[in-house]
């Protein structure tokens, strides 16, 4: 089964964690591409964009964090799965609430997965080896025309 490697955005305003998530995913082999914004607004603004000039890629998977400033995670998915052109693609809220309030509200909003960020390298490896398994290697992505 030939494997491939993923566009990821990270939409989370803590550069900390960001940089922690992504040298994981650069160990765990999954990434192709990978852009970071720090809030949702941010984040909707580099997914519009149709300048090729910009070197814009689509991702594949985005990681949303949900508290954040400017635009937090919940109002960003909402926007996210209301746009023609975006909701196609798979949103996993990646974020360190573990309230199901919260979690019920990200999958009423169409999140496709809801994941309580670990904080130790170990465990942050594992679990993103385990969201490798499934995004990269189990299932099919919509290809982007």
């Amino acid at each position: 089964m030939k494997v491939n490697t993923l566009n990821i955005l990270i939409v989370d305003d803590n550069k900390q964690d960001c940089f922690f998530i992504e040298e994981v995913l650069r160990e765990t082999q999954m990434v192709r591409s990978m852009q970071i914004a720090y809030n949702g607004e941010e984040a909707l603004e580099l997914l519009r964009k149709e300048d090729a000039s910009d070197l814009h890629v689509t991702p594949d998977l985005i990681f949303l964090d949900i508290n954040m400033p400017v635009k937090n995670g919940h109002e960003t998915l909402i926007e996210l799965k209301a746009d023609a052109k975006l909701k196609h693609i798979p949103v996993i809220i990646f974020t360190t609430s573990n309230s199901a309030a919260d979690v019920k509200k990200a999958y009423s909003q169409y999140a496709n997965s809801y994941l309580v960020k670990p904080f130790e390298y170990g465990d942050m490896l594992n679990l993103l080896s385990v969201i490798r398994e499934y995004w990269q290697k189990t299932v099919m992505l919509p290809t982007v025309v």
